[in-house]
């Protein structure tokens, strides 16, 4: 058996035992949401009474009434208990991107005996203190105390460990001054702009006064690679990305892992993680592999946008969790192998009034009227807010992803597909044709021309594409959280509703068609400069786009600049999403938060390097020397040249990873800008290295193992 550390875990892989081929029982979904404190548990749990009255104060987003939070808590404690939880935890969402939980048993003491306790207050509001937490300027360190708010519109829910279990309450988390500390706030207000603008805009139409849903569909890519390699590997461990790695022979050239046949021992770890995910009440759907070998995607039904949020914050965690279980490791970093598709999280959005879709063509003139409308506020929303919506997804993990020629490019446009655009075209144009893709109907608007029944056309390398029903965000990144963009896409729309009920709630009833004609076509003409249908990895659309005047952030430091706009900040401020104040604390937390993981990519990168990479070469050259010398004393010249040759190329290799090294220390000591240059210098060298290197002498697990031994 070999010494080589490498060696011997894909040994270990190989031994692994076959999985189970058990026949399962009768499909039984009963179990679905019963760790979650949903409605079935309220009403169980609950007096009639109370329990109508959170209901309501979830369905209408209404403040909770005092008057019922005791028998809430003592309701929720009873479940909870039921259940096997001692402890419980305001459950929140930190600007570090993760999830943050302290918890409190619910033990006390009343008179000298111990009971289990959990009050109306541990329930509505905690103090967890979270100095350590980034603010962004919003709280100096003697003034650190951070405050959670409990949400009722997102159901508390029991997380199970080993010997036990913990009731985990979804909660907002702000500063002593009432300012946003968290992802969740500015989602949840942006979600109420939104839903007052679009009844404003509906009332316009003539629509009754009816309830908005926002509604998210979070497709979750990740990588999943045997945990025995992932803990040889320093970069993935500490980075979750291999600074270096040279590209196998095969990877994902033939397309055959992509809806490919799923290998046994991933979809015993995926059924695991389904049963835990419905458990929970989080609706997962699609499991599949993806387009890179080792890559899968999750998928799940659509739900409320702020539940969604939650809920893929959820996925993410039992992902993780359960690969362990399994003797694998989960990576969720947007580019966590060179030369192979990264991993984003498609953000699916949608907007109903009244349980009718808005971005769905309706049955009936009038609706396809509310249905162009509605298309043309969210591309003006887009076109004029482009920079901001950007900024959502920088990061320095998307910053591999949206500069490759991989989904989606980091200039921002809109995927309408050739039937919707020629629609566009014809409002314009002033042309009432109908498009020649699809069967149509008409709208309310008699000189308008027909729209087309099915326009779910796809392009893939549109960062905002339209979809049929609802448009898909494909920026964000795998690791992020969706709460960002959607809370700006909320935002945008909201303010494009408003700017179009201003212009309508003047016309006089018998103009109204003619005025939402001339005002569709002026938004259509100002705004279709943002909508693209090509290919958005071409060169040529870069030329495009320059002269269509759209902006082009290809990396963090850049798109980030979006958040000290005045523009910006003005509209976020209108709507309270968020201050200038939080907005400014954004920009510092996740600049500091780029340059922070840049940094431990280097530290990272450099100590591979020198520790690793640099003595196995070494180590290499010396055999090749000792061989050169041994041949010579005997006499022998045969393979001397071939030899000499490979001495001569790793001694040049190793002085130019020295140089390598060198160059990303300067680099380290001046603004992270330049360290990315630094590093992909370094790792040309170490991957060149990696080829001179006998396979057996090599320390990392490469690429072929990492991607296939699965």
């Amino acid at each position: 058996m070999s010494c080589n550390p490498r060696t011997k875990a894909v040994e270990a892989v190989a031994s692994l035992a076959a999985p189970r081929h058990g026949t399962p029982e009768k499909a039984d979904i009963g179990f679905f949401g019963e760790d979650a404190f949903g409605a079935e548990a309220m009403r169980a749990y609950m007096p009639k009474a109370v329990c109508d009255a959170l209901l309501r104060t979830i369905e209408d987003c209404a403040p909770l009434d005092q008057a019922i939070a005791g028998d809430v808590a003592a309701a929720m404690r009873n479940w909870a208990i039921d259940r096997g939880a001692t402890h419980y935890t305001h459950w929140f969402l930190p600007l570090n991107g993760a999830t943050a939980e302290k918890h409190d048993a619910f033990l006390d003491f009343e008179k000298g005996h111990p009971i289990l306790s959990f009050s109306a207050k541990n329930l509505i509001v905690g103090e967890p203190d979270a100095s350590s937490f980034p603010s962004g300027g919003l709280r100096s360190t003697f003034e650190a105390r951070g405050y959670t708010a409990w949400d009722p519109t997102s159901p508390a829910f029991i997380k199970r460990h080993g010997n036990g279990a913990t009731l985990c309450i979804p909660t907002a988390f702000c500063s002593f001054s009432g300012e946003s500390l968290d992802k969740k706030t500015p989602l949840l207000r942006s979600r109420q702009a939104l839903a007052a603008a679009t009844k404003r805009l509906m009332k316009v139409f003539g629509l009754p006064d009816e309830r908005v849903t926002v509604t998210l569909g979070a497709e979750q890519e990740y990588f999943l690679i045997d945990r025995h390699f992932f803990l040889q590997r320093p970069d993935l461990l500490l980075t979750g990305r291999t600074v270096f790695g040279a590209p196998p022979a095969k990877h994902q050239q033939l397309e055959d892992h992509y809806f490919g046949l799923i290998k046994m021992r991933v979809l015993e770890f995926m059924t695991e993680v389904e049963h835990e995910l419905w458990r929970l009440g989080i609706p997962a759907k699609t499991r599949h592999n993806e387009v890179a070998p080792a890559q899968f995607e999750l998928a799940p039904l659509f739900e409320d946008v702020n539940l969604a949020c939650d809920h893929n914050m959820l996925v993410m965690e039992v992902l993780r969790q359960a690969a362990k279980r399994h003797g694998l490791a989960c990576i969720f970093h947007e580019k966590p192998f060179a030369g192979v598709n990264g991993s984003g999280k498609h953000n699916n959005w949608s907007i109903a009034y009244g349980g009718r879709n808005l971005l769905n063509p309706g049955g009936d003139p009038a609706e396809n009227a509310v249905f162009l409308t509605v298309l043309a506020a969210i591309l003006m929303a887009v076109d004029n807010h482009a920079d901001l919506l950007r900024a959502t997804v920088a990061g320095a993990g998307n910053d591999h992803r949206l500069v490759a020629s991989e989904a989606p490019p980091a200039i921002i446009s809109v995927f309408l597909g050739d039937q919707l655009s020629e629609i566009i075209d014809g409002i314009c144009g002033g042309t009432a044709g109908a498009s020649h893709h699809a069967s149509s109907m008409r709208i309310g608007v008699d000189t308008l021309p027909p729209l087309p029944r099915d326009a779910t056309d796809r392009n893939r390398t549109s960062p905002f594409a339209f979809t049929g029903n609802k448009f898909e965000f494909r920026a964000p990144g795998s690791s992020q959280s969706c709460a960002g963009p959607c809370t700006v896409i909320n935002l945008i729309v909201a303010d494009a509703f408003d700017e179009i009920a201003s212009r309508l709630e003047t016309v006089a009833k018998d103009d109204f068609n003619t005025a939402l004609q001339h005002l569709l076509r002026e938004i259509f003409t100002a705004h279709r400069r943002i909508v693209f249908n090509g290919d958005g990895y071409g060169a040529e659309w870069l030329a495009e786009a320059e002269r269509r005047g759209l902006p082009n952030r290809q990396n963090t430091l850049d798109a980030l600049q979006a958040f000290k706009s005045p523009d910006n900040i003005a509209l976020c401020s209108k709507y309270g999403v968020y201050s200038g104040r939080e907005l400014a604390s954004r920009f510092e937390v996740f600049s500091e938060e780029y340059a922070s993981r840049i940094r431990i990519e280097a530290g990272v990168a450099l100590e591979m390097a020198s520790t690793m990479v640099a003595p196995a070469a070494q180590e290499e050259l010396s055999a090749i020397l000792l061989t050169l010398n041994a041949g010579a004393a005997a006499g022998l010249d045969n393979g001397a040249t071939a030899l000499r040759a490979r001495a001569k190329s790793l001694g040049i290799a190793l002085d130019a990873l020295s140089a390598a090294e060198d160059g990303l220390r300067v680099a380290l000591s001046g603004p992270p800008a330049a360290i990315p240059k630094a590093m992909s210098a370094l790792r040309a060298t170490v991957d060149s290295i990696e080829g001179l290197v006998s396979d057996a002498r090599w320390p990392l697990p490469k690429y072929r193992e990492m991607l296939f031994v699965l």
